[in-house]
Formats: C-alpha cells, sequence, structure tokens
C-alpha cells in the first residue's frame, strides 16, 4: 500500500490571503476558553455577542415551522413575507417608506458584506474604511481584490469621519466607502445631517456607499434615524444578530438602489443559493409586536449597563474620550497602564480573568492605546470586572 500524503506539496495559496489578517479577539477568546477549562471562571467582555438569545416565540416559531414543512431552499432574495416584514419594520420605526423588492435577506451581515463588495468592486478599484473599524470589512474588500484604504479617524469627531475628510481621501481610484453608524468598536453615531451630505458627495463621485446600520436599533439619548430617510442611492446593510439577538442564526439584510438587486440577486443564488430557511422563520417571529416589546426592554437593559461600565471604567483610571451612544461597546484608552494594548489585554486575561478586545483588531493610528469592552453579560458580571480589574490595577 503506497504512503499515505499528509500535505498536498503542489497546492498554491492564493495571493489575496497575504492581506487577510487574523482576527485577534479570536486569539483573546481561544485563551479565555481554555483558561475555563482548567477551572478559571472568566468575565468575556471580548465578544460582542448579546447574552440574551432568542425570545421563547421567536424559537417556538422555527420549531413549528420544521413541523410544518420541509424548510428546503427559499428565494435568493429571502422569502417574500419577511421581506415584507422588514419593510413594515422601516415604516413602524422610522417612518420610511421601502419597497419589499429592495430587500435582500443574506447569510448575516457578513453574507451582506460580500454580496455587496462582489457587485461593487473589483481590482484596482479603492474603498476608504473608517479606522477604528470593523476588521473584517477591509477583508471582505480584500476577498475581491479592490484594495481597502484607512480613513484614520479619531476622538475629535467621535471616531466617525466628516464630509470634508471623506471629500479629501477621495482619490483617483475611490469607488466606495463603508460607514458604520453606530460604530463597532467605539459605540459611537455619524450626525445624521453630516451622513447624509456624505451620502450626496459619494453620489456625485459616482461612487458606492454602504452604511451599516447593524446598531441602529441599539441607540441611547439620540434619535434612531436611517440614511434611507434621506436617499436611495445608498447600500443598507442591516443584521437580526445585535438587537434581535440571534448571533447564531446568520440572518441579516441588504436595501439596495433598485438597479442593483438584479446584480445581487445573481452573485447570491451562486454564493449561497438561498439564507437558512429556519432562521428566516426566526426572524419573522423577532419581528412581531410581542418579540419587540422584548427587545426594548433588553434595550434599557444594555443603556443601564453602559451607564455602569463607562465610569466604573473611568474610575479605574482608563479613559473613555467618545462616550459612546449606541452599540453595545465601549472603546478605552489604556496607555495609563501600558504601551501596548494587545500585550495588555492578554496579560489582563491572564491575571484577572477579564477579556476584552485589543485595538489592534480595528486598526487606526492609536490602536495600540486602546482596548474595546463588549457590555453583553449580566450586571452582576460587569460589576464582578470592573472590582476585577480594578484590583488589578491598583486603583481605588
Amino acid at each position: 500500500m503506497p504512503n499515505r500524503l499528509t500535505e498536498l506539496p503542489s497546492a498554491k495559496i492564493a495571493s489575496r490571503m497575504q492581506a487577510i489578517a487574523p482576527f485577534y479577539v479570536m486569539e483573546i477568546q481561544r485563551r479565555a476558553l481554555e483558561l475555563e477549562a482548567a477551572g478559571r471562571h472568566i468575565i468575556h467582555m471580548e465578544i460582542g455577542q448579546p447574552d440574551f438569545g432568542a425570545p421563547p416565540a421567536v424559537r417556538d416559531a422555527v420549531i413549528d415551522a420544521m413541523h410544518r414543512q420541509p424548510l428546503g431552499y427559499t428565494d435568493a432574495l429571502g422569502m417574500r413575507s419577511l421581506r415584507e416584514a422588514i419593510a413594515r419594520f422601516y415604516a413602524n420605526r422610522f417612518g420610511v417608506t421601502i419597497a419589499p423588492e429592495r430587500i435582500i435577506v443574506t447569510a448575516g451581515a457578513s453574507g451582506a458584506f460580500l454580496l455587496l463588495a462582489g457587485v461593487l468592486f473589483e481590482r484596482g478599484d479603492e474603498v476608504l474604511l473608517p479606522a477604528p473599524g470593523y476588521p473584517c470589512n477591509r477583508h471582505f474588500v480584500a476577498m475581491f481584490d479592490a484594495t481597502p484604504v484607512d480613513l484614520n479617524v479619531d476622538a475629535s469627531t467621535q471616531f466617525q469621519p466628516t464630509v470634508r475628510a471623506v471629500e479629501a481621501a477621495w482619490g483617483s481610484a475611490t469607488r466606495g466607502i463603508v460607514i458604520a453608524s453606530p460604530s463597532n468598536p467605539t459605540g459611537t453615531s455619524m450626525p445624521f445631517d453630516e451622513l447624509a451630505a456624505v451620502a450626496e458627495l459619494v453620489a456625485q463621485r459616482s461612487g458606492a456607499l454602504i452604511v451599516d446600520e447593524i446598531y441602529q436599533s441599539l441607540s441611547y439619548g439620540r434619535q434612531e434615524r436611517t440614511i434611507l430617510e434621506a436617499t436611495d442611492t445608498v447600500f443598507v446593510v442591516n443584521s437580526f444578530s445585535k438587537y434581535f439577538n440571534l448571533t447564531g442564526w446568520r440572518i441579516g439584510w441588504i436595501v439596495a438602489p433598485p438597479s442593483y438587486v438584479p446584480e445581487i440577486e445573481r452573485l447570491a443564488q451562486n454564493a449561497f443559493i438561498c439564507p437558512p430557511a429556519p432562521a428566516q422563520y426566526a426572524a419573522l417571529a423577532a419581528l412581531k409586536p410581542d418579540s419587540i416589546k422584548i427587545y426594548e426592554e433588553r434595550h434599557a437593559e444594555f443603556r443601564a449597563r453602559r451607564d455602569f461600565v463607562v465610569p466604573a471604567l473611568e474610575h479605574i483610571g482608563f479613559g473613555v474620550p467618545a462616550v459612546p451612544d449606541g452599540a453595545f461597546y465601549i472603546y478605552a484608552d489604556c496607555s495609563r497602564f501600558a504601551a501596548d494594548s494587545f500585550a495588555f489585554a492578554f496579560d489582563s486575561l491572564e491575571r484577572a480573568g477579564v477579556a476584552f478586545t485589543p485595538g489592534k483588531d480595528f486598526r487606526g493610528t492609536a490602536a495600540h492605546r486602546f482596548v474595546r469592552f463588549a457590555y453583553t453579560q449580566s450586571m452582576p458580571s460587569l460589576v464582578e470586572g470592573m472590582d476585577r480589574l480594578s484590583r488589578l490595577l491598583n486603583a481605588v
């Protein structure tokens, strides 16, 4: 019997993989899980995953659908009933009329970004991405051989770009920009009028503006407004993961200008066939009034957690130069305690049993000074986490 090969000597790895950096938060999580397996108690503030889970009615709706039908392939754009329900959500929550035909249901927000990157960008194109920002966005761009370009932002503008900064950064090869409001990792939002002005600028330049509104319904102390109130020329990405607490169900959506829907549909047919059928039934139930009532109670709990963790971190000695007005993240300056936030995150995990994310994941000119805390744990766990960090860092 010939020897079994364990490697493929002639296999080639695509050069685009050189542009795909690791997702460093997963390294933090992996070490946290190793410590837990060894018997340590870890306070998890590293992953942006709500701790609540799907409401009972959402779970029941999926079980009922499984008993009633085979849950086979659906339309590549998503079930018509779900697209109509999402349109009603925009009408009820934002007072905006969106035709269901403009809505594409996707395999999570990641699936949405992949579809948009594939349809909109190609080799030679440059795409602006505010930094600090969600790391996977730049890799979605790179997967289709376009070039992600950092648009560095800082606390002076709440870690959000301005129309003047976008105009200055827009070059001859620029074909688009991705803006998240509220943002991961900072939890800060872009003023609506400023975002609308950017949309007008990008349209004048014949570019594509992708607006990440994944955390739009997790806002605190400000009016929730979708950019679709101002223009139909943008691509909006949203998700059932965060406000709707369905992270593992992998279900999201795009609202696109009508002329782009057939192109997105064609790529979706080939890339995904359709969004997961069970998750679509879960999403339908999540949009019902009784579920929204539960989500709003949880929304209030997230705000209470923010109002506890921000001053707690400041008391310990972290800087919070931009208080978040949305999402469930705090982007905190740890330079008082360490020059390297990556090493600091691992050291705090080992010594205090508190997991959080280093700024290295999010890029930006001051990434080494910042860490991100996700307040996606119960209040007793957050209190314990802040107490552990206070003891570790000798703060009173």
